[in-house]
């Protein structure tokens, strides 16, 4: 049976969303498993029945037009809330499943979190987990994600957040650059040295650039040879070498290529937290991804201070 809303057929919107997703008639079918006419014919009966035209056709592909980005937006919201109220009638308590979409910052969610999911994932075989590294906060609300780990207090009234404890910020460096410009003793020595430090956008947590902020505060200048405005790429810029920089402690793990500088001498700390919608709150998956999430945080920090 055909469910239909107004003009809107919902299997043609199915299509069209393929078809958006993909870029091409031919990528789309054969994700639909349908002939690459097939679709076509859906693609302009939708356009027919709505009197618009969602895509302009040329020779290297589908561009969207305004009207189809539009309609791509709301039929992408809709079909994550379908999506999510399918995950939610079909898991229970005891029986996490469906499909959980994660998202945090790129630093964090490729140095720490990704090498932690494996557990995760054998003692929960029926989630699907989907992560979403991003500098920007995804809109929850928006279902651009299920759930979140943030480093600054969200803001949002309607999201339900929890504590997970707080970062410290430490100095590092890679051991090429300390062999050629030597290691500083005091925090002094700073001034004398090459700093990475974030740049060009709002700053991810207050400590991040502190070695500027301190070494002002003491009426000296830095040398900030490279600004970026992403925590791994600053990490990535300590690695070969460029400089001294100020980053999370979870880049000191016993396998890291970085030094930790002037050991004594620490940030003002971040605090993380877990944050989802109000909808999710009785989501068996969230609340197993969240548990689980604690457990390794805490493991971690037992393990540093082992």
């Amino acid at each position: 049976m055909t469910i239909r809303a107004g003009k809107l057929d919902w299997d043609k919107l199915r299509v069209f969303h393929a078809v958006a997703q993909a870029g091409s008639f031919t990528h789309a079918a054969d994700l639909l498993n349908l002939s690459q006419s097939a679709v076509s014919r859906q693609i302009s009966a939708l356009e027919d029945s709505l009197g618009v035209s969602l895509f302009h056709r040329h020779a290297r592909g589908l561009i969207m037009t305004e009207q189809g980005d539009l309609l791509v937006k709301t039929v992408q919201d809709v079909f994550a809330k379908l999506n999510s109220v399918e995950d939610m009638l079909t898991e229970t308590k005891d029986n996490p499943q469906g499909r959980l979409r994660v998202t945090t910052t790129v630093a964090f969610g490729s140095v720490w979190l990704t090498s932690r999911l494996k557990d995760f994932i054998h003692a929960y075989p029926k989630i699907e987990v989907s992560l979403r590294l991003d500098e920007r906060d995804l809109d929850l609300a928006m279902r651009e994600a299920d759930v979140a780990i943030r480093f600054h207090e969200p803001k949002e009234p309607d999201l339900i957040q929890r504590h997970l404890g707080s970062l410290k910020v430490m100095l590092f460096a890679a051991p090429e650059y300390l062999a050629a410009r030597g290691t500083p003793k005091t925090f002094e020595d700073l001034a004398q040295h090459d700093v990475v430090i974030y740049g060009d956008g709002v700053q991810p947590f207050v400590s991040v650039n502190w070695i500027v902020d301190e070494l002002e505060r003491r009426n000296m200048t830095s040398n900030a040879v490279l600004r970026v405005n992403n925590i791994y790429g600053i990490y990535r810029a300590v690695k070969s070498g460029i400089g001294i920089a100020m980053l999370p402690e979870y880049f000191a793990a016993p396998d890291s290529p970085l030094v930790r500088v002037l050991p004594d001498v620490w940030g003002p700390p971040v605090e993380g937290y877990f944050v989802y919608p109000e909808e999710l709150r009785n989501s068996a998956r969230v609340a197993a991804f969240r548990d689980y999430l604690i457990k390794e945080i805490a493991k971690a920090r037992a393990e540093a201070t082992a």
